[in-house]
């Protein structure tokens, strides 16, 4: 067994898209004992990594410094502990701490699940980060149940996607979106089944929600966007409700003038959260959710996966570049042949 492999690396550390580029000495990652070697046929983009490529990201310790979080691929070898139920040759799909990006990655079989036939190589590449973060931002801390209203800010991302379609299933009295163009817009309702959206170029979507809701607001806001939307948010949420933030591409600073009695006056939550960073029991919980609750759905097609585009991963800078745009509706998938 060769002690190296190709794994996508960044000249100096970190940089832009255009500092990425393929190592063809980096080392081949030797499994833990409850892990398994994974031969990676496609990996997803997530957000994240563009911000972990800057320097930006506060990377687990745990971690490898490549890249990536999801994929897909097959089972080659195991540690001495590793979980029962899988075996060598077996097509998996699972989330890791990092390390995507690359030929092999050494990976907690407890993050691992059976790639359906159903699902191309690329669609099962696209599924881990995105549905287990949009299952852990509605569930464990949105506290949804059946009946309540929510917003997804930017509806046409990949975990907003997800979002909407488990709430749309399991009977959101009405799911709202907000986007920066129509299409995205059309995309979320005509598609995906949201109720209404929101572009937030044109409109001032904290006001439109209110005019929606009879001025109650809505119950559960997923946001990823912080700073800019931080107001809005306070606005647009009704009594006791959850704001539940996952990022902040807008900033972590807020402006002057700010008003945060909304928190008292209307019994807000505000919580934030990373998957990245939990422990792996907490991750294999909400891996068990997905398999159990999302999975059957994928496998008869009633949840959609929307990839955008697919690259060759020889072509990594062109899809962060195609990331970096704001363009896409749905996952960006890089193929490693």
């Amino acid at each position: 067994m060769a002690g190296t492999m190709c794994a996508v690396d960044i000249k100096d550390g970190t940089g832009p898209a255009t500092s990425l580029y393929i190592n063809s000495s980096a080392p081949k990652p030797k499994p833990h004992p409850t892990d398994a070697i994974v031969k990676i046929k496609c990996f997803g983009l997530n957000r994240m990594d563009l911000l972990q490529r800057e320097g930006h990201y506060p990377v687990p310790p745990q971690a490898p410094k490549t890249l990536g979080v999801e994929f897909s691929g097959t089972i080659e070898s195991f540690g001495s502990d590793a979980e029962s139920g899988f075996q060598k040759g077996d097509e998996v799909f699972g989330l890791a701490y990092g390390g995507a990006y690359a030929e092999y990655i050494a990976v907690s079989t407890h993050m691992l699940m059976h790639k359906p036939e159903e699902l191309s190589w690329e669609q099962a590449a696209g599924v881990p980060e995105t549905w287990i973060t949009a299952s852990q931002a509605l569930y464990l801390i949105g506290g949804f149940a059946p009946g309540k209203t929510i917003l997804w800010h930017a509806g046409a991302s990949s975990v907003s996607i997800a979002g909407i379609q488990l709430s749309r299933t399991d009977k959101a009295a009405a799911i709202y979106v907000t986007a920066g163009s129509q299409e995205k817009i059309d995309f979320c309702v005509n598609e995906l089944g949201a109720t209404a959206g929101f572009n937030y170029h044109t409109q001032n979507w904290s006001e439109e929600i209110l005019k929606a809701t009879g001025g109650k607001g809505v119950d559960i806001i997923i946001d990823f966007i912080g700073q800019n939307y931080f107001q809005g948010n306070l606005d647009a949420a009704a009594r006791d409700g959850r704001i539940v933030n996952l990022g902040a591409m807008s900033g972590t600073k807020l402006p002057a003038g700010v008003d945060i009695g909304a928190f008292v006056r209307k019994r807000l939550r505000f919580e934030g959260s990373s998957l990245r960073s939990r422990d792996e029991e907490y991750q294999g919980k909400l891996r068990n959710t997905l398999v159990e609750h999302a999975l059957p759905k994928m496998r008869e097609g009633s949840f959609k996966i929307p990839i955008e585009k697919i690259f060759p991963w020889e072509e990594v800078v062109k899809a962060h570049q195609l990331m970096e745009s704001n363009q896409t509706k749905g996952k960006i998938i890089c193929r490693i042949d």
